[in-house]
This record gives structure tokens, C-alpha cells and sequence, in this order.
């Protein structure tokens, strides 16, 4: 089973992500897979399981432009960037800019407005603010950061890493950054297990020679402040290795483990409906993972058994039901409305939902999933099936995602009209 839209474009996908593609860019006037039911904080309401005394709003979608969103960020109130991949085809990306009405209504001019701030984009993913007051942007094979223009004026593009590894499985590059300032990097596999074109798995990986290391975390030191005339970036080197795709980083903002680095293993794409599971790793310096070699609890992957040293790697710190995909992670800060939590935008067959982990006595991640966003399904009618690609919280602490199956920007809020109907039969 091959998770949906997954961080990987094998060739036979080519012409289906051109259909795509073409699909994409056809003017739509309704929404896409949804059929919204009543108004949510003053915008459509779709049904999208959430916590009792909450709904889901649809903000935006095809209308205003959106293809495949996969990040989401509150520049300032009211004031969104979002990155859309367009497709798997290069440079079809777009970083856009949404301004959210002050009240929002069914006027179709009380619409979010929209404005494309950069085009052309080659497969892009990452968003983030940077410790600089910058904003970061990952590209398949650059990143590069601008200030936060005043609204309606260009931004400044400025490259920070560039000729990164854009070929394969996984070009999509995510980012995070330490308490330090580092820059944490997904430099992802360029295959599924290491296959070479007849199949074969060889040992070592050559993925994980010294000249490219594949299947890691790098970080990079970042020159600060910076200095007229000199390369943004002192050092680039890899961090932690056996990691095949990790478009899921996330550094723990407060608490007893501030500063610590988190990521979601997107696992090895066996067809089997449970092997292996996807994980959540604490990343060390220096320390292994696994890919190719290992999966789950130290288990030798197949066709490994005979040559895997999994006792050596370093053990997930969880382990997450497989082909949940998970495509994003949001380290929530402990005094937010979600306490800490770190979410996870399980975007695969078997996630289609937004999960919290709360923090432990130790400060880490742990215990059951929080169900923030689910019971997406595909019964064609009011609840089509939903895949998340993107989390953020706002300046109210209010969840955000973006979702790329139905295309449109959502947000959790507080369902005042099912609490005032409640109130008016009391």
C-alpha cells in the first residue's frame, strides 16, 4: 500500500502529476469535495470531526487560487503566507499571501484577497519564521529567507543554501531551527530502500557514503549577524543519519526538553496495511536511525536480515500506526491553547487526521493521540476524504491546516453558533 501523495514521485507518476497539474489550474466556483453545513466563526462550516465545543471553518480553497497548499504562517493578524507545491512538477510552486476579512461572510467580495508573492517555485514545502525576524523558505534544492515586506510591497529574496540534493524519491526539503540559531535541514533519500534499478539492495547504502549522505538531518551554522559581502552560512554538515524523509521536523519551543529536535519518520513503503510503522525520533548528534537497514524497534528490514546491525541504531521514541505519513510537526508552545502538545498532520491512507502528543513529566512528547481534526471519509458527500499537509497556530492560538486532497485552508475554531442554539432551547 503506497501512502497518498506521498514525499515520492516514482516515474509512473509522471503523467498522473501532469494531470494534475493541468486540473489544478482550472477556475473552479464552489469548493472542491466539500459541502459546507451553516457558518463557522463567520465562514463556512464543513464537517470535519473536531472537539465537542469546536468546528471547523473553510477559509479558503480553489477560489482563491489554491492548488496544493502545504504550509501555512500568521505573518500578523490576519496576514497568511502560505506554500503551494502547485504539483510534483518543477517550478510550479507559489509563496502567496492571503488577507482575511475583517468579518467574514458569504459576499463573495468578503472573500480572502490574494496576492502571489513569488512564483515559479521549484517544489517548494518549508515556511518559517527564522530567529532573525525572517522569513524561511525551503525549495527542492535552495533555501533562501526575506524580511517580512509591508503589505502589497516585493519581497526580498535572499539564498542562504543552495545546490542541495533536488533528484529522487524525496527532494522536498523541511527546516527547523535550534535555540542556537542552527538551521536543521531534510536532505531526504533518493530511493524508497536504497533499490538499485534491478531491485537489489546493496550493502553498505551508497546513500549513505561520505560524498552525499542521503537519508539525513543536516545543520547548518548560520553566520550571525550577518556580514555584507560573506556567504550566510559558516558550516553545512550532517547531524543525524537513517533518516529517509523528514518533512516532519519540529524543535520543542519550552519545558523541561527546550531546544530538543523532533522528527516523524515517513518508514519504508512495504504493501503490507500495518508493517512497518511510521516513528517519532528524538535526533541526536551523530547518532543513526536506521534507513535502509532498519525499521520500527530496531528490526532488521527485509532483505536486510543477514546484514543489519539494528542493535547499534539509535530506538524511535514512538512508534505510529504505518502509512499514517506523517507530513508536518508543530511544537506548540505550553502556555497555547494546546499546552505544549506537538501536532502531527498524518497525511497517508491510514492518517487523514490532526494528532496531539502531550508533554510528559519529562517534557517530551508521548501517551495516546489527541484527535484535533479527523473522521475525514469518502462517502462522497459531506465528508471526502482530507489529507493535511500543514500546521500553524495564530495569534489567538487558533489551529490553522492546510490540506492538499480538497485544497483549502482550514482553521479550528470555537462553534459560538451550536453553543448559542444550545443556550436558546435551555
Amino acid at each position: 500500500m503506497h501512502k497518498c501523495w506521498p514525499e515520492r514521485l516514482p516515474p509512473q507518476a509522471a503523467l498522473a502529476a501532469l494531470a494534475s497539474a493541468l486540473l489544478a489550474w482550472a477556475p473552479l466556483a464552489h469548493a472542491r469535495g466539500y459541502t459546507p453545513q451553516g457558518r463557522c466563526g463567520g465562514y463556512e462550516k464543513v464537517s470535519i470531526g473536531s472537539p465537542a465545543g469546536t468546528c471547523v471553518a473553510l477559509v479558503a480553497d480553489e477560489r482563491e487560487g489554491l492548488r496544493a497548499p502545504r504550509r501555512v504562517l500568521e505573518i500578523s493578524p490576519g496576514r497568511l503566507w502560505i506554500i503551494d507545491m502547485g504539483s510534483w512538477m518543477p517550478r510550479q510552486g507559489r509563496l502567496l499571501e492571503l488577507s482575511l476579512p475583517a468579518q467574514p461572510s458569504s459576499n463573495p467580495a468578503q472573500r480572502p484577497q490574494v496576492q502571489v508573492l513569488a512564483d515559479k517555485l521549484d517544489r517548494p514545502l518549508a515556511l518559517l519564521h527564522g530567529p532573525d525576524a525572517q522569513i524561511y523558505i525551503g525549495e527542492a534544492g535552495r533555501i533562501w529567507r526575506t524580511p517580512v515586506p509591508a503589505a502589497g510591497q516585493p519581497i526580498q529574496a535572499q539564498t542562504v543554501l543552495d545546490q542541495l540534493p533536488d533528484d529522487g524519491a524525496h527532494p522536498l526539503k523541511e527546516i527547523s531551527f535550534g535555540p542556537d540559531g542552527s538551521l536543521y535541514v531534510n536532505i531526504g533519500s533518493a530511493s524508497d530502500r536504497c533499490q538499485d534499478a534491478q531491485g537489489a539492495l546493496p550493502y553498505p547504502c551508497p546513500e549513505r557514503g561520505a560524498m552525499q549522505f542521503r537519508g539525513a538531518v543536516w545543520r547548518a551554522v548560520l553566520r550571525s549577524p550577518a556580514v555584507q559581502g560573506q556567504a550566510p552560512v559558516q558550516q553545512f554538515a550532517p547531524f543525524a543519519l537513517g533518516l529517509r524523509n523528514s518533512v516532519a521536523l519540529a524543535t520543542l519551543p519550552d519545558g523541561p526538553a527546550k531546544g530538543s529536535l523532533w522528527q516523524a519518520e515517513n518508514n519504508i513503503d512495504y504493501r503490507d496495511r500495518n508493517e512497518p510503522p511510521e516513528e517519532l525520533n528524538e535526533l541526536l548528534e551523530g547518532a543513526d536511525y536506521g534507513w535502509p537497514y532498519c525499521v520500527g524497534a530496531q528490526r532488521p528490514a527485509r532483505g536486510y536480515e543477514q546484514r543489519a546491525r539494528c542493535a547499534a541504531t539509535k530506538p524511535p521514541h514512538m512508534l505510529w500506526l504505518a502509512h499514517t505519513a506523517p507530513l508536518h510537526l508543530l511544537a506548540t508552545p505550553q502556555a497555547s491553547p494546546f499546552q505544549g502538545q506537538l501536532l502531527a498532520a498524518w497525511h497517508g491512507p491510514q492518517g487523514h487526521r490532526v494528532v496531539g502528543f502531550a508533554r510528559q513529566k519529562d517534557g517530551k512528547p508521548g501517551g495516546k493521540p489527541i484527535e484535533w481534526l479527523g473522521n475525514w471519509t469518502a462517502d462522497g458527500k459531506t465528508r471526502p476524504l482530507g489529507r493535511p499537509t500543514g500546521l500553524a497556530l495564530n495569534h489567538a492560538g487558533q489551529l490553522m491546516v492546510v490540506e492538499d486532497y480538497n485544497r483549502t485552508l482550514l482553521m479550528l475554531l470555537p462553534d459560538t453558533a451550536s453553543a448559542s442554539a444550545t443556550a436558546a432551547q435551555r
